[in-house]
């Protein structure tokens, strides 16, 4: 079995105790006892035994505040689509809160430094959604990814809570600075936009940058392509196209 084959077993157990309504098979007790064995064989492979152990223990120890997190995106789905029925359903059904769910597990992991698993996890759900969140972006509670397909959230991005996001919608980074002597790009800066509390941004929008921020308690209408800050309470809208209306001629 390769690492993702053993990375997506590890991802639905992990699935299993943070929604066991759909996805338990196991006492939350034992499930979390199969996933500490489980990830800990796998870190091993890639740290030392005394990190993994340490790590893991970590990782486990957090689950009660993924939990929380991830039943404060089931409840934002539930209300913020008029669709809904149940949270059971959005659960079972949305796309969204399915990347959301993954990525809270997945960022934990990647701020432990755990090497190439938080990736692994976000390409499972990338795969199935086509919802592409890097581990390393912050999310807030409640939060909820509408549709979702198209989505695509950098690394390090940070977003606030009670945010709700369209299909499209790129949180993403201008051009990369190269280092002057290795010609290499330069890693660990900040490239990607902050979105403040309770901010809407509609479908295929489009925000670049490091030094980018969204204030609290704005809305970013669809289509828009954003490289500057917006003070809070902002409405962001294109100007809209002026179609031509006629009669069509028949022959």
């Amino acid at each position: 079995m390769t690492l993702p084959q053993r990375v997506s077993l590890i991802t639905e157990r992990s699935l299993s105790v943070l929604h066991p309504c759909v996805y338990g098979a196991l006492a939350d007790g034992e499930a979390l006892n199969v996933i500490s064995s489980e990830l800990e064989k796998e870190v091993s492979m890639l740290l030392s035994d005394v990190e993994a152990s340490k790590i893991v223990a970590k990782f486990i120890s957090a689950f009660p505040e993924i939990k929380r997190l991830v039943d404060s995106d089931v409840i934002a789905a539930y209300e913020g689509d008029p669709a809904a029925t149940s949270p059971m359903e959005v659960v079972m059904a949305y796309p969204g809160v399915y990347a959301v769910t993954i990525h809270r597990l997945a960022h934990e992991l990647y701020k432990l430094k755990v090497p190439v698993i938080p990736r692994i996890m976000s390409e499972i759900a990338h795969s199935k959604t086509g919802i592409d969140i890097h581990p390393g972006a912050s999310i807030g509670e409640r939060f909820f990814i509408d549709h979702g397909t198209g989505v695509v959230i950098g690394e390090t991005s940070v977003i606030g809570s009670n945010v709700k996001i369209y299909q499209g919608v790129t949180l993403g980074a201008l051009s990369f600075d190269k280092d002057p002597v290795t010609g290499l790009l330069v890693k660990g800066v900040k490239r990607h936009p902050n979105v403040e509390d309770n901010v809407v941004i509609y479908a295929g929008a489009t925000i670049l940058g490091g030094n980018t921020v969204i204030g609290h308690d704005s809305v970013i209408g669809g289509n828009v392509w954003l490289k500057d800050s917006v003070p809070p309470c902002t409405c962001v809208y294109n100007r809209p196209p002026a179609p031509e209306i006629r009669q069509c001629l028949k022959s």
